[in-house]
């Protein structure tokens, strides 16, 4: 625990005895403080119908101030981790899971309004591309060994920090059983596998939140206990099942497969395994989709992502090989390989670039992990939100007939080996990445119509426009046989369609907002294939003349203009002015504290805007890597910046902020501080200005 102590600027004596008094309290969505364990509050309750949990769990991976990407370090970056679960023994699985050391592991109770480290929920929709609503009515298990008390209570937290709807065992959602299908006669608790379910319920949640979950608890991490259990999630109704956990594989695996993964009509997703380079089991089953694992960042592309093999050292990364004993499954072609090759897909694993959790019985709270045991319940969470498999099929197939939609990894290497794409990303098919990551959930439907056709829709990326202006967009697919293809959309923005022979989107964009489409092309024999993207329509048109709109925009007329709390417009000495005698004082009491400022104003149609303020942050923090006082500035619903104690600075610097997208809106300008219990951080605001062109 932090010490708190006397540092840095204080406050004077007026602005302590203004807290006595109410203050002007202004409520920021998704800065409220965050629940402690169990608590249910952000969640819709019990007995919510399922379209009201749609609806929140939609707003929730969609709403702007939760899209910031907070992260915790660079692709292939060394960063010390715990592995959860110790190395298997011959006839054992080890989980995957591993959790990082570097980052403190804080309780809700004392996150406060900050956000957790590590990628979110609406993080993983944007990388993936994923729709925001699917998976209603379809169940998800998650196969692990020994019991996790804390699992539904750390679950809840989870889904709640990220305003994700309730999922418990009272509304049906949630479900725990023992490898039997016990509900009250559970295994024996273990601190280790804890953290693994954590990790894979909350990864479940985040891909599919409106996806109801099973976790079937193994006796133990043999072979045949998790065989067990695997059984068990299927005949509970599962039709995804996602396995963290393997081991060397063994010439007894054939059998196993037959006895715990036959299970046609149910896609079964398998952690690749974090050694490197080497082919693990059951990831090599015949029968299961081999899940590796990347490095994902934020990137300036069109995307808004990249992606790498996950590879630390010759030790640690995601696993990739040809099976010394499973046959080659008839849909993989590769060649170098003359029996099943792992793997087939892959996703977010390196922990330096790992997903946030919730985990009190393995761990002490919220936390960064990563591990091949985070991209397999991502990809089972994919499959689910694509919708239920063909009753015959092996689900692991389908991303071989739709390589056109998915993100192709072509940089990086698990370790060394004598056929280069057994360890080595490249254009295509490879080992270590399979055909790649989702883009959209069309690789992981059947979509083929039992004719052997592949159609295949090229992305075309995010596409922008505003209200009023002219689209033409080519949506370009191929099919496999060279049928003639016919076109569909659903999601368009309103005033635009599609030609259905020849896949040209036009029409004017009427109505301003951001819309999620699909694509989707069919031959004449019923083979189809889509993509999916975002589509941003701005507003537009009208006139402008150059002006500043804000009132009172350096406070030298006091709160004229603004709506703030208590004390924030001062001329306390405690910190300069930018300009004048008043600025606004935002924080800096060394104590669990919220601080908001606020105008609203009117953007004329047709204009181009530009918002710009001078900031000076001083702190008492003396971390360089954990934020723990933060400014959040929002213009409406855009999150336009946010600042920390770690962006502390001698004097005064500009912002500048381009607000044409909202021209025609009347939206709020608001600045948001929030400070927890020790060490001030002072976010000081000063000559604001919102002057149109």
């Amino acid at each position: 625990m932090r010490e708190s102590r006397p540092s840095g600027p204080r406050r004077s004596l007026p602005r302590l005895l203004a807290l006595a008094f109410p203050a002007l309290a202004l409520t920021v969505a998704g800065f409220a403080a965050a629940p402690t364990a169990g608590a249910q509050t952000a969640s819709a309750p019990a007995s919510a119908p399922q379209t009201s949990r749609v609806t929140q769990n939609a707003k929730a991976l969609t709403a702007p101030e939760r899209q910031t990407f907070h992260t915790t370090g660079k692709a292939g970056q060394k960063v010390p981790t715990q592995h959860l679960c110790a190395t298997a023994e011959p006839g054992h699985a080890s989980c995957f899971a591993q959790r990082r050391t570097d980052i403190e592991q804080r309780l809700a109770s004392a996150v406060a309004a900050a956000a957790p480290s590590g990628l979110s929920p609406a993080n993983l929709h944007s990388a993936y591309n994923l729709p925001s609503t699917g998976g209603s009515g379809l169940t998800v298990a998650v196969v692990d060994a020994y019991n996790d008390p804390n699992a539904e209570s750390d679950l809840a937290t989870y889904r709640s920090q990220f305003g994700l709807s309730a999922c418990t065992k009272a509304n049906g959602c949630f479900k725990q059983v023992s490898q039997t299908g016990s509900t009250t006669s559970l295994p024996t608790n273990d601190s280790g596998w804890a953290g693994e379910e954590a990790l894979d319920i909350d990864m479940v949640s985040a891909v599919c939140p409106n996806c109801n979950i099973i976790l079937v608890e193994a006796n133990s991490a043999t072979d045949a206990d998790l065989g067990t259990a695997e059984n068990e999630a299927v005949a509970l109704g599962a039709k995804f099942v996602s396995n963290s956990w393997g081991g060397d594989e063994e010439s007894s695996q054939t059998s196993l497969d037959s006895q715990y993964f036959k299970h046609p009509g149910v896609a079964i997703t398998v952690s690749a395994g974090d050694s490197g380079y080497g082919a693990e089991y059951p990831a090599t089953s015949q029968y299961v989709t081999a899940v590796g694992g990347t490095a994902l960042t934020s990137s300036s592309g069109s995307r808004g992502w990249s992606e790498s093999v996950w590879n630390t050292n010759s030790t640690e990364g995601t696993g990739s090989g040809c099976s010394a004993y499973d046959p080659k499954p008839t849909w993989q072609t590769d060649t170098g390989c003359s029996k099943r090759m792992e793997a087939d897909v892959s996703a977010v694993a390196d922990p330096a670039t790992g997903v946030a959790v919730y985990d009190t019985y393995g761990g002490s709270g919220w936390a960064v992990y990563g591990g091949t045991s985070a991209s397999a319940p991502i990809i089972a969470g994919v499959y689910a939100l694509a919708g239920a498999p063909g009753a015959s099929d092996y689900p692991a197939k389908y991303p071989y007939s739709h390589t056109g939609n998915l993100y192709d990894v072509t940089s990086g290497s698990n370790g060394s080996c004598s056929t280069s794409y057994f360890c080595k990303a490249t254009t295509g098919y490879d080992g270590p990445t399979g055909w790649g990551t989702p883009n959209g959930t069309a690789a992981f439907t059947s979509g083929g119509g039992g004719t052997g056709n592949t159609v295949t829709v090229t992305n075309p990326g995010s596409q922008s426009t505003t209200t009023g202006g002219s689209v033409s967009l080519q949506i370009k697919a191929t099919d496999s046989a060279g049928a003639a293809l016919t076109y569909s959309a659903t999601g368009l923005p309103t005033g635009l369609t599609i030609n259905s022979s020849t896949g040209l989107i036009t029409g004017t964009a009427s109505t301003a907002g951001t819309y999620q489409v699909t694509v989707t092309a069919k031959d004449s024999t019923g083979a189809t294939g889509s993509t999916s993207f975002t589509w941003t329509v701005g507003s537009g048109g009208g006139t402008c003349s150059a002006t500043q709109l804000l009132a009172n925009p350096g406070f030298e007329s006091g709160s004229t203009g603004w709506t703030a709390s208590s004390g924030v417009i001062t001329t306390d000495s405690g910190e300069a002015a930018h300009g004048g005698s008043y600025k606004a004082w935002l924080d800096g009491y060394g104590s669990s504290h919220t601080d908001t400022l606020s105008q609203s104003v009117t953007i004329p149609a047709g204009c181009k805007a530009t918002l710009t303020f001078y900031l000076h942050i001083d702190t008492a923090e003396t971390t360089t890597s954990s934020q723990y006082d933060k400014l959040t500035v929002t213009a409406g619903s855009t999150t336009l910046a946010t600042y920390s104690n770690l962006n502390k600075a001698s004097g005064y610097a500009q912002k500048t902020f381009d607000l044409s997208s909202l021209a025609g809106q009347t939206v709020t300008l608001k600045f948001n501080g929030v400070e927890d219990s020790s060490l001030q951080t002072s976010f000081v605001v000063d000559d604001t200005a919102l002057t149109t062109s």
